[in-house]
């Protein structure tokens, strides 16, 4: 058993972060189901950019999309190559699907990053590309702005499944798991079932330190009084940051609310770890993941991450493990001045922006190759 498939038995779910149709095609995917266990895929502007806007991967697809759709607008055939690809990733993990009774086996396909803040334009954008790829082990991203969490909400209720992303703080996330579970009660409420509903709330994990590390190194720099005490914060804010959400996690299944959809089969929606790559070289590579693991969790891995967890992993249940301490980092942080809640608002709004970045670059790139579009 390879350090990944033990992880997954140890609860933490392996996902891909990331997609290519090179990778796809040389069946990339199959061998990680096969060797590692890997149960899910996802995707995001930013990923679809590297793929599409280099190489030739997708040239062939793009030119025959143009001379059947003469004068197509270049997010359509962005569209039309991004959906290709997540349906073949989705047929390639519907035998995960069907093997774990619909539990997991997923693959993730955002909305536009150009409608973050637009709740209806959200909502009739998961509709279409939930029809357009019309598969049972889709999710539909959409990020956890206040205006998401109506749009997660609706899409839950039209049994759509919804993969949460850009979540940062514990009350961005407490919204969006209650916005699922309003979702459900929707369905119910309408007789609809809800035993293969399916969502993931995607909370990000290593940006956080490279704020709030970068904060504490210039005040140390410059000398201030409290240096050791944040000095030992250093790389610690982020998985405290996730512990307490875990921590909210488990009361909030426990509660009467949830154990009443749960009756009715609902499944819980899962936290999944993203931004899972260290950035700071100072810290072991695998770090956002050994800190991490525990029952009906996630963590979506850049293939770096994923074959330095594969390499020199350790899997043990560490997320429920020192959660006293974990209180104790975020408490001195408050009282150091590190200003948690301003660092996860900044980063949901440097998400979003970077994402339409991204997403620019994308049109861009496809544009420039096929100009006579």
């Amino acid at each position: 058993m390879s350090k990944l498939s033990e992880l997954s038995a140890a609860g933490t779910a392996v996902w891909l972060d990331f997609v290519d149709r090179k990778f796809l095609e040389a069946g990339g995917l199959e061998t990680l189901v096969a060797e590692d266990g890997l149960t899910g895929v996802t995707s995001n502007p930013s990923i679809f950019e590297k793929a599409m806007g280099h190489g030739d991967a997708y040239d062939e697809t793009i030119a025959a999309f143009d001379r059947e759709h003469a004068g197509a607008a270049t997010i359509d055939r962005y569209e039309h190559l991004a959906i290709q690809d997540i349906k073949a990733a989705a047929e390639t993990l519907k035998p995960v699907y069907d093997r774990l009774g619909g539990k997991d086996g997923y693959v993730s396909l955002e909305v536009s990053p150009y409608i973050a803040d637009d709740t209806d334009a959200t909502i009739a954008e998961a509709k279409k590309l939930w029809a357009a790829v019309d598969r049972p082990n889709l999710m539909i991203k959409i990020p956890g702005t206040l205006a998401g969490a109506p749009a997660i909400s609706a899409a839950i209720a039209e049994g759509i499944n919804v993969n949460v992303t850009l979540l940062f703080a514990l009350d961005a996330y407490i919204r969006v798991a209650e916005a699922y579970a309003a979702g459900l009660e929707e369905r119910v409420r309408q007789g609809q079932p809800i035993d293969h509903i399916a969502s993931v709330a995607s909370f990000f994990v290593s940006r956080i330190d490279t704020m709030i590390d970068k904060q504490i190194d210039e005040r140390v720099k410059a000398g201030d009084a409290d240096a050791d005490a944040l000095k030992a914060l250093r790389g610690k804010v982020a998985i405290a940051n996730a512990k307490q959400a875990y921590a909210w996690y488990q009361d909030f299944i426990a509660s009467d609310r949830w154990q009443a959809l749960a009756a009715k089969g609902a499944q819980p929606q899962r936290l999944l770890w993203a931004s899972t790559g260290v950035k700071d070289p100072a810290y072991p590579d695998t770090l956002y993941i050994d800190t991490l693991i525990g029952p009906e969790t996630v963590n979506t891995m850049p293939p770096k991450t994923m074959d330095a967890f594969r390499d020199h992993g350790t899997v043990a249940q560490t997320l429920t493990a020192d959660v006293d301490e974990a209180r104790h980092v975020l408490a001195e942080a408050e009282r150091l001045g590190l200003d948690l809640s301003g660092v996860t608002g900044t980063l949901v709004l440097e998400g979003v922006a970077s994402f339409a970045k991204a997403f620019d670059d994308l049109l861009g790139a496809i544009a420039q190759k096929h100009p006579g579009a």
